[in-house]
């Protein structure tokens, strides 16, 4: 019970109300890994509950394991007991065991990404359709938002809105594609990611008698960054709580950025109208960053609709305005940067790993590569080819998913000829139309390859048949590292890759031996139940883009990486580069106030993973597709209370904030913009403390103030308006202050609520 006194009031609620519907609106920084691990040990430690009977929802396998540690510190072994991992990873153990009710061995294999678009390409290119209209990502999103919106491949087909979509696309082939591409996976005995979403919700819509099982086993339900969920992930967690009712969710509205991967802010904003008898919870409470980086985070986010009321604070220290930088060039953006984290380093005592820099896209890591590589400051991108994606990887887990499921026609593809055994793609595909058009799996062909192949194939893929089955008996008698380090060398391609003697042959090399040292590591694991080989498998095919992280033992590196994946992260120093109309905001994402909406919850987590400093940079001129173009700042600086932004001068060449509109320095706006910001930090008598903005803060239209109207501002607070002073575009209202005395704004800049009588 020690661990309740380390909570504050709101958080210690959120632990302690255990019965019924509760949604926890966590707000950045404010301790809601904490407050869901308490949660859970609560249930175990003071309701007795059997943590079998726990259900608690992920989005990575890094959080479940970090937060199964903390709760096996308060309660003991008992905490390797409970269903905790990713979506992904729990309903396909779901799945595996329930598989023959829905036609799937036990075995099944999981597709990966790049696993599902070579099967596309495979598609298009036997329907005889042309690859550049139908691109394999874009019938490979087209599938995977249909089925993350439940829409099976028979809906599509009947379905005249998407018959219609699909032809003015030019695409009227996309419901044939998608028939085609979901037989195939069943055939092969392989589900997709989606499918793991897809079939636990057909199971649990089909088979009453399996989702009663499950009903009762799960009497709580948890779920993790619940804004980042699609409709099919709330729909299943809907139907496993719907008899207990003890379902908690845990998100922040603010933070969902994952709508290009379908999830659904409307699953968190509309939740309490699916329950009705809802306890809401709000960590307004932030524990990561100073003041400053709250208030302007706070600022930005305000200017949002569609949100659930909150008022994110602190009780950090003030800490440093926000920083901006102006560049000529994007080349100089980098040098800038650069410059600014070696300085920051040397006068205050920092590591390289205290510090990130943050893009929209992965192209703008070039220019920032260049001048950290020229200034010998080492980095890591984060987001780039993981170690399972690398293409010795991938070779010799095909030949491990071959060995367990025979009909896998990935795997197959790629191992048949691999090393080089005299089978050419004609053969391969001569395998699959038999396969196709006989009804069969691809081990049943294969078996019989006399038949439908020339001799000399035949004889080849006979070969590797029986090199097959020798692998399948080594799987029964072996565990997974000596399985596994067999099949690497009987079949050949430990031989190639050492025969290889250039540096990336010894690097592929080196990569396949530290694939075997992490089954290694997964065998002498003593939590490790199930040491098999598919157990191995299936666990590395749930990996998310958060645990396919190569690990690296000098640590201390500057972070590159996309503002997405950054989310859930936190750094002293956090430079958010490219903040440029149409790069950020994306020109993508400017078709709708929805979209527009997402983007600036974007720039809200950039701000946010911020603890002590943050650095906006932005370019004048910057190379996009291969031509140089004009650029203007971004509208979220604008967005952001002026108040809490400081030009950095060290960095720029040009006049402070520039011009918003075309770069050129000499706007009256951007000069009183300025005076502006002086004027208000100048008004802070020693002492005295900024007003803290009223939960419901939102800026007035200020084109209808007028003298005795009573109004609040976001730092000097509640006022009333003594004199009006119009200066053509220049308005300014002179207000008495009840704390900070009589003030003169200017009101294209000043953010005034004007009170209701």
């Amino acid at each position: 019970m020690d661990y309740l006194s380390h909570l504050n009031p709101p958080q210690r609620e959120g632990v302690e109300n255990l019965e019924g519907p509760t949604m926890i609106i966590a707000g950045a920084g404010s301790g809601k890994t904490r407050v869901l691990t308490y949660r859970i040990a609560h249930l175990i430690t003071v309701k007795n509950v059997d943590p079998f009977s726990i259900l608690a929802l992920t989005f990575t396998n890094k959080a479940a394991k970090e937060m199964r540690e903390r709760i096996e510190k308060i309660v003991g072994t008992d905490a390797r007991n409970l269903w905790m991992g990713t979506f992904h990873s729990v309903f396909a153990r779901i799945l595996r065991a329930e598989a023959d009710k829905l036609g799937y061995p036990s075995n099944f294999t999981i597709y990966d990404t790049e696993d599902s678009k070579a099967l596309i390409r495979a598609i298009v290119r036997e329907m005889g359709l042309d690859d550049k209209v139908y691109k394999q990502n874009v019938v490979y999103s087209r599938i995977s938002g249909a089925k993350n919106n439940l829409v099976s491949w028979q809906n599509y087909i009947n379905n005249p809105v998407y018959i219609s979509d699909d032809e003015q696309a030019q695409k009227p082939k996309m419901g044939a594609i998608y028939k085609e591409y979901v037989q195939r996976c069943f055939r092969s005995g392989a589900m997709d990611f989606d499918d793991l979403l897809f079939n636990t919700n057909v199971l649990f819509r089909d088979h009453l008698d399996v989702l009663n099982k499950y009903q009762q086993r799960f009497k709580y339900v948890m779920i993790d960054e619940f804004q980042d969920t699609n409709i099919s992930q709330y729909l299943i967690t809907k139907r496993l709580s719907s008899v207990q009712q003890n379902i908690c969710v845990v998100g922040d509205d603010a933070q969902s950025i994952y709508a290009f991967r379908g999830a659904n802010i409307q699953n968190i904003l509309n939740f309490e109208k699916d329950y009705p008898d809802l306890r809401v919870i709000k960590l307004e409470q932030n524990y990561r960053s100073t003041q400053n980086i709250v208030n302007a985070a706070n600022s930005v986010i305000l200017k949002n609709s569609a949100q659930l009321k909150k008022n994110i604070w602190t009780q950090n220290d003030d800490g440093e305005l926000v920083h901006l930088i102006k560049s000529t060039s994007d080349n100089e953006e980098g040098r800038l940067v650069a410059s600014s984290i070696f300085e920051d380093k040397n006068n205050k005592k920092l590591e390289n790993k205290d510090f990130a820099i943050l893009y929209r896209t992965n192209s703008q890591s070039r220019a920032m590569e260049e001048a950290l590589r020229k200034s010998s400051i080492p980095y890591r991108i984060y987001g780039g080819l993981s170690f399972y994606q690398r293409k010795e990887i991938k070779d010799l887990l095909s030949y491990l998913r071959f060995t367990i499921n025979h009909n896998d026609e990935q795997s197959f593809r790629r191992i048949i000829n691999l090393p080089k055994r005299g089978i050419g793609a004609s053969s391969v595909d001569k395998i699959v139309v038999a396969a196709f058009e006989n009804e069969l799996g691809i081990w049943d062909v294969i078996q019989k390859s006399q038949r439908i192949l020339p001799s000399r194939a035949a004889n080849a893929v006979d070969n590797f048949v029986t090199l097959i089955k020798s692998f399948k008996i080594r799987i029964e008698r072996a565990d997974a590292y000596d399985t596994a380090a067999f099949i690497a060398k009987q079949s050949g391609l430990l031989k190639e890759l050492y025969d290889d003697k250039t540096i990336e042959g010894l690097n592929r090399y080196e990569n396949v031996q530290e694939l075997l040292n992490a089954i290694k590591e997964f065998v002498d694991d003593e939590q490790q139940e199930d040491k098999s080989l598919e157990a191995f498998i299936a666990d590395v095919a749930l990996l998310t883009d958060a645990d396919n992280e190569d690990k690296d033992n000098n640590n201390d590196h500057v972070n590159l990486m996309t503002i997405h994946s950054a989310k859930g992260l936190e750094f002293k120093h956090v430079f958010i580069v490219g903040m440029e109309e149409d790069l950020f905001p994306s020109q993508m994402m400017l078709n709708s106030r929805a979209d527009l909406e997402e983007e600036r919850r974007l720039f809200y987590v950039a701000l946010t993973r911020a603890m002590e400093k943050v650095t906006l940079s932005y370019a004048l001129t910057r190379y996009r597709f291969g031509r140089l173009k004009n650029c203007e700042p971004s509208r979220f600086i604008e967005e952001i209370d002026p108040a809490y932004v400081k030009v950095d001068r060290k960095f720029n060449r040009s006049e402070p904030m520039g011009d918003l509109n075309n770069g050129s320095g000499n706007s009256v706006y951007a000069k009183n913009l300025v005076a502006q910001r002086k004027t208000e930090r100048k008004a802070v008598p020693p002492g005295k403390k900024l007003h803290t903005p009223s939960p419901d803060f939102a800026p007035s239209d200020t084109r209808t103030l007028d003298t005795g109207m009573k109004v609040e501002h976001p730092k000097f607070g509640f006022g009333e308006v003594k004199k009006m002073d119009v200066q053509g575009a220049n308005r300014k209202a002179t207000i008495e202050f009840e704390n900070f005395g009589e003030k003169t704004l200017l009101l294209t800049f000043a953010k005034l609520r004007i009170m209701e009588d």
